[in-house]
């Protein structure tokens, strides 16, 4: 499964950022082994560290400790195998699962497209692409319910948010 492409490095400790990613930060600390593909080969990097940043995680890798080593790692792709992803646990799912889908109020009215989700220190963001451009705190009383097999998430819009 592709994770994400790697991007431009961060600072000057060898840090990248991780563009398109479909795991955050601690979902990519679980896996923390990764394969990193480009056309001029392949090779297999650890991770040591990642942290989420808006709008993507930056992320260290063993053996990269400078700007000038980050970037050997431009645009190549980081790949994992599914079945090497940890369990989410029951009623949870990996960011990757949920973008994509639709979204719907409760009544069943559309809202458009997650695109996103945004780590904070809070909760959750989910960045919805409809008509317009939802940002829906991803909590209980917001997402009511997500179907992955049918590729739906119900939500109930916080009060007023249509309005802003």
């Amino acid at each position: 499964m592709r994770i994400g492409r790697i991007g431009r490095p961060h600072g000057l400790g060898g840090e990248v950022a991780l563009d398109g990613a479909s795991l955050d930060a601690d979902e990519l600390m679980e896996v923390r082994t990764f394969l990193w593909k480009r056309r001029d080969g392949e090779r297999t990097l650890k991770l040591l560290r990642a942290r989420d940043a808006v709008p993507r995680p930056l992320l260290r890798f063993d053996g990269i400790a400078s700007r000038e080593s980050a970037s050997a790692l431009v645009n190549g792709e980081l790949w994992v195998d599914r079945d090497r992803l940890p369990d989410p646990g029951p009623g949870v799912a990996w960011t990757f699962q949920l973008v994509g889908c639709r979204v719907v109020r409760e009544d069943g009215s559309p809202l458009g497209v997650l695109e996103a989700v945004w780590s904070t220190g809070a909760h959750p963001i989910y960045v919805v692409q409809g008509e317009r451009e939802w940002l829906l705190p991803a909590h209980a009383g917001v997402v009511l319910h997500a179907d992955l097999k049918a590729g739906v998430i119900t939500v109930r819009p916080p009060a007023g948010i249509e309005e802003i």
